[in-house]
């Protein structure tokens, strides 16, 4: 049995659908009940759990083969990042207790950065899982191409999108979810011996500017993007509801210095997902949506 954290989101639910379809039995672990009827319908046997207990992660995780762990980003994290510190806290207790086989831990691309930004707490956790009495592989993603669903209102409205990356030609690293997912269940199913890393990005890196052409190509009218002056960011996140905009704003500077990128950039896996197929399927879930 796999136990599956984050089974209700994109890649925790790609995960165990690629799981289930190999015929492995599937513990969901959720932290709303209501949330996981879906998945119990589809075979799945289901767990309640917050992310900060330990004893009920240690008994989501008992009898599992292998864990996969998915760290919810926090976009806006309090001084130190005190409630990924206790999530990862609670996710190693539990880890310890229930001793599965193996675990695979959903990281992020930078996650070795050792300049403060946002994605510091992936690294806090892969410290933490290197300490771990099991084998576990660190999974670190790039940029998912999902979230250029934040893209299409402003592509419609005004046919402008506004890009945090300051050259517009310059080539991001980027990944489907669908190939994050299906990576991460292949790694539950293999077997190895120590604390290992694997650098996930899509089949090419893409440019903002090509983001807005497979856009223009898509929504048939020309689209643009244009960078968002540096010194508007604070203004902006602060304006949006954000109460600690310092780590988002130094992980932009890091993408666009450079200091956040894969450790092993010629090593990294290729997915096989485009670009083009991940915004033609954001918008044909926008228009059922609508």
């Amino acid at each position: 049995m796999f136990a599956v954290t984050g089974i209700t989101g994109q890649i925790g639910g790609v995960v165990a659908r690629v799981l289930l379809a190999a015929g492995v039995d599937v513990r969901g672990v959720v932290r709303n009940p209501a949330k996981g009827d879906e998945w119990k319908n589809q075979g799945c046997e289901m767990a309640i759990a917050e992310l900060n207990d330990a004893v009920a992660l240690a008994r989501a995780f008992d009898g599992a083969e292998a864990v996969f762990i998915s760290l919810p980003l926090n976009l806006d994290p309090a001084p130190g990042c005190p409630e990924a510190k206790a999530a990862i806290a609670a996710f190693s207790d539990a880890l310890t207790v229930s001793r599965p086989k193996r675990v695979v831990f959903l990281s992020a691309i930078g996650a070795h950065a050792t300049q403060p930004n946002l994605l510091q707490q992936f690294g806090m956790a892969e410290r933490a899982f290197r300490l771990l009495p099991m084998p576990v592989t660190c999974l670190r993603a790039g940029w998912f191409m999902e979230n250029a669903a934040l893209d299409l209102e402003p592509a419609l409205a005004s046919g402008v999108i506004p890009s945090f990356v300051y050259s517009l030609d310059k080539p991001v690293p980027m990944v489907a979810t669908a190939d994050v997912g299906r990576v991460a269940a292949s790694l539950l199913r293999q077997n190895w011996s120590d604390h290992r890393i694997i650098e996930l990005e899509g089949p090419r890196r893409t440019t903002p500017n090509e983001v807005a052409e497979v856009f223009s190509r898509l929504l048939g009218k020309e689209i643009r993007m244009e960078p968002v002056a540096r010194v508007t960011w604070e203004r902006l996140f602060v304006s949006q509801g954000m109460k600690n905009p310092l780590p988002r704003i130094q992980m932009l500077e890091g993408f666009n210095e450079g200091w956040i990128e894969f450790e092993f950039p010629t090593r990294t896996v290729k997915g096989s997902v485009p670009l083009e197929t991940v915004l033609r399927g954001l918008l044909h879930h926008m228009c059922q949506v609508v």
